[in-house]
């Protein structure tokens, strides 16, 4: 259903960064105030950027750590949806810093073990900030750094950042640019592209928090998960891949049939213990084509809405929100309770520097890094 009369107002705010004038419609996107971005973090200006498509789906994207704030979907009753948890102002985004709510993440995305790894013969120590182990970039990876802003347009932004040599322990000086399209058929892609002046390792990644109930306390036990892979790599209880990669049938890590998410969460099961519910790196099944291909959907049977998560990365992260606490409070008053929100991060394997037999995570000088991400949305009734 088209919602053509909302969208001059709309488009018109797009290069402003900020959200339609005028008299809120019910049931229309709620769309943040570029005003509540915009302030200075590290002498770096800081806004929020708005696209739009001729469906009304729309998406609030800041550069403090190329963030997504706001994904608008239609849901089957005609209405919008928030389907991505966060907060309404940059102050909040800073207070929270640990949580990853909405970043790119990096240099390297997930876990590194120890925060150790050799690459051509010489030993490398990163930050920790997970126990003894590097997580999502250390203690102030991608999602902390404010990004240049490049193209801006109705239906694209893209942003920049130059990660210097020894940050967080990494090696060599690394460009990455990282691109959001709104396409016309309700499809949020995301492509990175990296280069570096010295070997390093690199693996960045969306980390958005989805509830497809909007962005409230509902739990995301209901969704109904569908993960195409037939595999998976098992960890110890610090998760971190023990380098074998397991089957997962048998084990309530199987979603090769679409399985509500809720239904086998709190099996005892080794890895369910470890990770206090679903925290797990699925190994993809591919066809060999260097087009984006089905990784997972998402499905809620409340509000219709289909997520379809596209990729061209060999593994995809499943986190269920098993360390939200209720202890904050995100959007328009909406608590994030325990396991209310679910990041999907399409990814390389995680630990994958330490594990001969995992794809490999480096970057030399003179290749490209490429990924592509999709998060697609349709609606069921």
């Amino acid at each position: 259903m088209k919602k053509a009369t909302i969208l001059s107002s709309l488009v018109a705010a797009v290069f402003l960064g900020g959200c339609c004038g005028g008299e809120q419609r019910d049931g229309m996107p709620e769309l943040l105030p570029a005003s509540s971005f915009e302030t200075m973090v590290d002498g770096k200006a800081v806004s929020l950027y708005t696209l739009v498509n001729d469906s009304g789906t729309s998406v609030q994207i800041t550069n403090f750590g190329a963030r997504i704030v706001d994904l608008w979907v239609e849901s089957a009753d005609g209405t919008f949806k928030d389907v991505v948890m966060g907060f309404e102002d940059i102050a909040s985004y800073l207070d929270a810093s640990d949580r990853y709510n909405g970043p790119v993440v990096g240099r390297f995305g997930n876990r590194v073990g120890k925060g150790r790894f050799s690459l051509d013969g010489r030993q490398y120590q990163l930050s920790v900030n997970d126990g003894d182990n590097h997580l999502h970039g250390g203690d102030k990876g991608f999602g902390e750094q404010v990004w240049r802003v490049g193209k801006v347009g109705p239906d694209v932004v893209s942003m920049s950042y130059v990660s210097p040599d020894g940050e967080a322990g990494y090696p060599g000086n690394l460009t990455i640019t990282v691109t959001y399209t709104l396409t016309a058929d309700n499809a949020l892609r995301i492509d990175y592209v990296a280069t570096t002046d010295a070997p390093t390792i690199v693996n960045p990644t969306s980390h958005s928090y989805f509830n497809l109930h909007g962005t409230n306390a509902s739990s995301t036990n209901s969704h109904v998960m569908e993960i195409f892979a037939s595999a998976f790599t098992p960890t110890d209880a610090g998760l971190i891949p023990t380098g074998e990669i397991a089957p997962v049938e048998g084990t309530p890590l199987d979603f090769r049939t679409p399985t509500p998410i809720g239904s086998r969460i709190d099996a005892d099961s080794e890895p369910l213990r470890f990770a206090g519910g679903y925290d797990h790196n699925w190994v993809l099944e591919k066809s060999g084509s260097a087009a984006p291909e089905l990784a997972a959907r998402v499905w809620e049977p409340s509000t219709g809405i289909v997520m379809d998560v596209l990729t061209d990365q060999p593994g995809l992260q499943f986190y269920s929100g098993n360390f939200m606490t209720g202890d904050e409070v995100g959007k328009r008053g909406n608590v994030n309770n325990h396991r209310s929100g679910i990041a999907l991060e399409t990814q390389n394997f995680p630990d994958a520097p330490n594990h001969a037999g995992f794809p490999s995570a480096v970057l030399r000088p003179g290749e490209t890094y490429t990924h592509t991400c999709v998060y697609k949305f349709s609606i069921r009734k």
